[in-house]
């Protein structure tokens, strides 16, 4: 693959090969960043699972750094005016899954009460290809509405394993402080090293790395994740 001018003086500035701390990986990543924008810093993982295995949960970023959420509700009945009152963008029951099935995907995030997700379902081909279909093991299916936009508002993100056993998750942008993105780093690596699933033998952690968006990729050494 063929890279630019700018990405090839990038890696050109550090050595591919050598294990960084947190803290020497997002002062690097801030320093290799050329792009003229604010280029978001993403944290790869690379698990040791098999196949079947999957692993996947939601935490508090302790920095916080992205816009706020538009966070669209299904819900009935007296849920309906709880959920406008704790700020959804969009509430709606019916109404809402037409809107969807016609093509309409203006939110970031998807709450469903638990009554609601037999019609929800209809949804799985749309949502689920997204990562946007509600489910209880990201408190997305609840009737709690009050307390999970709460915790969205505070920063709340879902970290999910691809096919491949990787976690890509964005801890932060190039203009924070890189003590900033680290802690968010180091936050994710952890909460992930407790989903190691009891079947796993040896290390679980394969593999950390922080890259921004343009910018190559920065290896973390993982050994105290493990």
């Amino acid at each position: 693959m063929k890279r630019g001018k700018k990405y090839t003086e990038a890696v050109s500035k550090y050595d591919k090969q050598q294990d960084y701390s947190y803290t020497e990986a997002a002062k690097l990543v801030k320093d290799l960043a050329y792009a003229k924008f604010d280029e978001t810093v993403e944290l790869s993982v690379k698990l040791n699972l098999k196949k079947s295995q999957t692993v996947r949960d939601t935490t508090v970023l302790p920095a916080q750094f992205s816009a706020d959420k538009r966070v669209l509700v299904f819900a009935k009945g007296d849920k309906v005016e709880e959920a406008k009152e704790a700020g959804a963008a969009f509430v709606g029951d019916n109404d809402l899954i037409e809107k969807i099935k016609g093509g309409w995907l203006d939110f970031d995030v998807a709450v469903a009460t638990p009554d609601m997700m037999k019609d929800v379902g209809r949804l799985g081909p749309i949502l689920g290809r997204r990562g946007l279909m509600p489910n209880p093991k990201t408190q997305t299916v609840t009737f709690d509405i009050k307390g999970a936009l709460a915790e969205l508002s505070k920063g709340r993100v879902e970290f999910r394993s691809d096919k491949t056993g990787v976690v890509h998750i964005a801890v932060g942008k190039v203009s924070m402080d890189p003590e900033k993105v680290c802690e968010n780093a180091e936050h994710i690596v952890t909460e992930i090293a407790k989903k190691k699933p009891a079947e796993v033998k040896g290390d679980f952690i394969k593999s950390v790395a922080l890259s921004s968006t343009m910018g190559p990729g920065v290896r973390v050494e993982v050994k105290e994740a493990n």
